[in-house]
């Protein structure tokens, strides 16, 4: 995976680098696999606007992506790696032994025409999807679930990736992306590999255009404000604008948002780094 940087023969293209898509090699998606997405632009059912800096964008339809991998002991063919305008990563169709098709994320070296498989037949490689007691320690995964059956709900963006350190009894031990240690129950599964599309992180979109393409609105910061409407606006001239904060009052640095009486607090092994 590469990036391109484009010649500066528009000011929009001065800054710009874009993906290289040189790993794509289907232009057109799974039919059968194609959701419609109905969007929003930030209203409610009554027409208010709840939630602001959202509107327009272009048009998407959602590919249904399996992350539950409960497809164990069948093989599956890699037919082609595709775009998937609803996330960073890039998504890999497969065609199973029986003829069904699933859109999964694809991980780095995944090629066409490899064939990978879930369940505990399935032997540690990019691509298969087994349980965490059967992954070999210090193997490098994604795709992780929190609850056996769920389906996978960590490191699933473009480049992402946790690091199975160790298992404690019915519990396995892993790194995640955010550089959180945490226990997971070794019957929930994980995709060995990391995320593909790695150079995600070094795109830079060059003008204000692409974020209105992606559907976002121009946010007004909260400094240009007055009083009434933010924290930190008003003030003769260009004030600092004081404590940074949101809209509603919460401190944006160093302030914990986190319930300190959450469940799931006791599976945390170690917090992420400040």
């Amino acid at each position: 995976m590469a990036v391109r940087k484009l010649k500066p023969v528009t000011p929009g293209q001065r800054h710009k680098i874009i993906g290289a898509f040189d790993s794509i090699t289907k232009s057109t998606p799974e039919k059968s696999l194609l959701e419609p997405i109905k969007k929003s632009g930030g209203r409610n059912n009554s027409g208010k606007m709840t939630m602001r800096y959202m509107g327009g964008g272009h048009k998407r339809r959602y590919r249904v992506i399996d992350f539950k991998r409960d497809k164990d002991g069948m093989t599956a063919v890699v037919k082609g790696i595709e775009y998937d305008p609803n996330r960073t990563a890039r998504i890999a169709l497969l065609v199973y032994t029986d003829g069904e098709k699933r859109y999964i994320v694809a991980p780095n070296g995944l090629q066409v025409g490899q064939t990978v498989m879930s369940g505990k037949e399935a032997t540690p490689e990019v691509g298969n999807a087994l349980f965490l007691s059967d992954i070999p320690l210090g193997t490098i995964v994604h795709n992780i679930e929190l609850r056996p059956g769920q389906g996978a709900v960590m490191a699933r963006s473009a480049g992402a990736y946790g690091q199975l350190t160790s298992r404690d009894g019915k519990y396995a031990i892993i790194k995640l992306p955010s550089g959180e240690t945490r226990m997971v129950l070794v019957t929930c599964k994980a995709t060995v590999g990391t995320v593909g599309n790695t150079d995600h992180a070094l795109e830079r979109s060059g003008k204000a255009g692409r974020s209105r393409w992606l559907g976002r609105r121009p946010r007004t910061r909260g400094v240009a404000m007055n009083p009434v409407d933010h924290p930190m606006g008003g003030g003769e001239g260009r004030s600092s604008g004081g404590h940074p904060r949101s809209r509603t009052g919460v401190p944006a640095k160093g302030y914990k948002t986190r319930d300190p009486k959450k469940a799931s607090n006791k599976y945390i092994v170690e917090r992420r780094k400040k």
